[in-house]
């Protein structure tokens, strides 16, 4: 009695020290999710490799001048059309002269004018049609990353204000023209990435309520409980705040760099490997405390057989994620280790938190199923287990209360194992067809201004600069090239289809397009620029295929030529996707294989459950396409989108083929591998398909944020992952392996003939069920 007692005090300890030592990172990790937005870092041009061509012109580009600036425009028109007229370009340049001595907000933490962020005095320009006007605000490109107080960086703040400025001192909006008659936007690059951090903002709040709640939802109708649903809540916005402050950690010290799509994946990511892991340990837990008394009993045992799977599931998603670190481009390589984290703290969580809390209330710790508590329905716990698996095998009437819950799921297994073969050969073919639509897929890039899913001051802006102005002069391509070469260029560049302007730089201060014509321009180190404007936007497509074919043509008369800007940058990044492509899949696939293998102890298992779950991606892509070009109508999709879904969909779409071969497996050694895998998916098939509900549910709340990128890989993932619970889980993959039989664990030692199946835990159960027998203080 004395040594019971104290082991009770020792579990009770360990209960506590759990609790306290989680309660200590929720309360510094909290504080750590609130902040991310300060460390993220959304430049485009900063994920660049250095041997990009833009990025090499870039730093060139940079020695032409004293400061590189980010632009910021207001355009400005009649609200009645026309002409504008002497007194509003008056009034314009009143308001454009005054900006610089607006004081910065009182929440800067620091004192001063704007004036002090602006490189150069404003510049108004009236349209050479006469019908709108132009003005360039050139901030501190260096400045304007900055962070001003807690709320934002300074370029976001410094649009806000203009914005604001606009609306009190001339009525100026987009959608009213006050007593100066003018309609008023903010673009150019400052106002797009003013735009992008706005719709990022809503990753903090919205986006985590929206998933936690549905979640919510789907855990109490899986346990029909109040309270289970909540301490599976309440773990993974633990395993979120230990992500957040490992991860602000490591940007503030910039070790990792951090951006806007990143921190969303994150957010979804751990919330819903969090209750994934949940659910299966509970489901155990719950299995377990149906054959004995005590809950720390139940739940060592959970453990003990739930950390396999659990972890081989971490640990592949982990492999995967880490493969993005052979990434050319920055914000793929360090979503890798940012998501990684994510995953590792999941695992923590569920594995150490989680069984603290269900353990509080000790012997009483069975209130949190309530109102559906498993309590043991035999003493003979042997006899328990052989009828739980006579009940799948069978219609024995005297199946326990586990399989009468999982009687639907009993039924299917049935079905699958009496019909292996065509339930395979048709669910195969069904996967092939979505799979033909694949090479539809229009993931080839996408205008800047196609980002947004909503209408945004910027995108509207653009579209009046291109009316009136040349569009690409507000940020031009830039070539770098030998002094000697210049006139060369210059002819070159004029030729290319969709180039409007070419101007050599000449030092004239930054202002409206075409300034400094006529004058000399500035050799540096034996080099010119030479300023090409583009007929199409610089963000746009069109720019794009403008600036290669520029490529071409300057290279073929200047080898050492250097064609950069910010549509360069598109080309490179696509181009960098494109070879990001073609290195991370095999990668990723490499390392899954293996990791299967060793798990399963099996080459064809492993095979097979790949093989599986390559074919279900393609499908999932192939109805995007369909989806995404007939049903939604969207422009088309970022490079990085078939690579982040690949990611997803293949290392979490192996999870659940896991969870389900590590049963089969564990069945299979007591009775055979055909039976053992109508028992592996009986048992299995109600969690693992609320885990996918569930995993669907938290990628499908990525679609409210605005922005496509987000949009698409919403549905790419939540499809793909509710494709690979219920078809290649439940049917695809039972049925191969049970029409394989014991082939299916080949070269391992289930695949020999002869071999006994073996009841290994019986043992084990029956030695629980004495030590539970023995007096036990409450």
């Amino acid at each position: 009695m004395l040594r019971n007692s104290s082991g009770a005090v020792l579990r009770a300890l360990a209960v506590v020290v759990a609790l306290g030592v989680w309660l200590g990172i929720g309360s510094v990790g909290g504080m750590a999710q609130g902040k991310l937005s300060q460390v993220q870092t959304n430049d485009a041009a900063a994920f660049l490799p250095t041997t990009a061509e833009s990025t090499q012109a870039a730093a060139l580009s940079a020695e032409f001048v004293e400061t590189e600036t980010l632009p910021a425009l207001i355009v400005l028109e009649p609200a009645a059309g026309g002409a504008v007229t002497p007194e509003q370009i008056a009034a314009v340049q009143d308001f454009a002269a005054g900006l610089g001595d607006l004081p910065l907000p009182q929440d800067a933490g620091v004192t001063g004018t704007w004036g002090q962020y602006l490189v150069a005095d404003p510049v108004v320009a009236p349209s050479q049609d006469g019908e709108a006007i132009l003005v360039v605000l050139s901030l501190d490109a260096v400045a304007a990353d900055q962070q001003l107080g807690e709320d934002g960086r300074v370029s976001t703040a410094f649009v806000t204000e203009v914005r604001a400025q606009l609306d009190e001192q001339l009525g100026a909006t987009a959608t009213s023209a006050g007593e100066i008659g003018l309609h008023a936007w903010v673009t150019g690059p400052a106002g797009f990435v003013a735009d992008l951090v706005t719709a990022f903002g809503g990753i903090d709040g919205v986006l985590l309520l929206v998933a936690l709640g549905a979640v919510l939802v789907i855990l109490v109708l899986v346990y029909r409980s109040p309270l289970l649903p909540l301490a599976v809540i309440v773990t993974a916005v633990f395993a979120l705040c230990l992500a957040g402050w490992v991860i602000y950690s490591l940007a503030d010290a910039d070790v990792i760099v951090l951006n806007g799509q990143s921190q969303g994946i994150l957010s979804i990511l751990v919330v819903g490997a969090s209750v994934d892991y949940a659910l299966l340990l509970v489901a155990r837990y719950r299995e377990e405390l149906r054959h004995v008394e005590q809950p720390w009993t139940a739940m060592r045992r959970a453990l003990r057989a739930s950390f396999e799977p659990i972890a081989a599931s971490a640990g592949t998603v982990i492999a995967g994620l880490l493969c993005l670190l052979l990434s050319d481009l920055a914000s793929n390589r360090d979503l890798g280790p940012v998501a990684a984290i994510g995953i590792a703290s999941a695992f923590l969580a569920v594995l150490t938190f989680l069984p603290a809390l269900l353990l509080v209330g000790g012997r009483r710790a069975r209130f949190w199923f309530w109102p559906r508590t498993p309590r043991p329905e035999r003493a003979d716990v042997t006899a328990g287990i052989r009828a739980d698996v006579a009940a799948v095998e069978t219609d024995a009437p005297g199946a326990d209360a586990l399989v009468r819950e999982h009687g639907a799921w009993v039924r299917l297994a049935r079905w699958v194992g009496a019909h292996a073969r065509p339930v395979w050969i048709v669910t195969t073919l069904a996967l092939a067809l979505g799979a033909a639509f694949l090479p539809t897929l229009q993931a080839d890039g996408t205008s800047q201004s196609d980002v947004f899913l909503t209408d945004v001051d910027s995108v509207a802006g653009e579209q009046v600069v291109a009316d009136h102005f040349p569009a690409g002069a507000v940020q031009p391509a830039n070539v770098i090239a030998p002094a000697e070469d210049l006139d060369a260029v210059v002819a070159a560049a004029t030729d290319v289809p969709g180039v409007a302007t070419v101007t050599p730089y000449t030092g004239a201060a930054t202002g409206a397009p075409g300034s400094g014509a006529g004058e000399e321009p500035v050799v540096v180190d034996g080099n010119v620029r030479v300023d090409v404007a583009t007929s199409a936007p610089s963000d746009s497509r069109e720019a794009v295929a403008t600036v290669e074919a520029l490529r071409e043509a300057v290279h073929a008369v200047s080898p050492d030529a250097l064609v950069g800007g910010a549509a360069a940058q598109t080309l490179d990044t696509n181009a960098a996707s494109a070879s990001d492509l073609r290195t991370i899949v095999p990668a990723v696939l490499l390392v899954i294989v293996l990791i299967l293998m060793l798990l399963l102890r099996s080459v064809v298992s492993a095979v097979v459950l790949l093989a599986a779950n390559v074919l279900s991606f393609a499908a999932s892509l192939g109805v995007a396409a369909v989806v995404f070009n007939h049903v939604l109508g969207f422009p088309g999709a970022d490079p990085s989108v078939p690579l982040y879904a690949f990611v997803f969909l293949v290392a979490l779409g192996v999870d659940y083929s896991i969870f389900l071969m590590t049963r089969v497996r564990e069945e299979s050694l007591r009775s055979g591998t055909r039976d053992g895998v109508v028992r592996g998916l009986a048992v299995t098939g109600g969690v693992i398909t609320s885990a996918g509900v569930v995993l669907a549910a938290t990628f499908a709340a990525l679609g409210v944020i605005p922005l496509l990128f987000l949009a698409q890989l919403a549905f790419i993932v939540a499809f793909g992952v509710l494709l690979d619970t219920l078809v290649v889980r439940s049917l695809l993959v039972p049925a191969v392996v049970h029409q394989l039989d014991s082939r299916t664990w080949w070269p391992g030692r289930l695949s020999r003939p002869g071999v006994p199946g073996g009841r290994a835990d019986v043992g084990e159960r029956a030695e629980d069920a004495r030590q539970e027998s023995a007096p036990v203080q409450p």
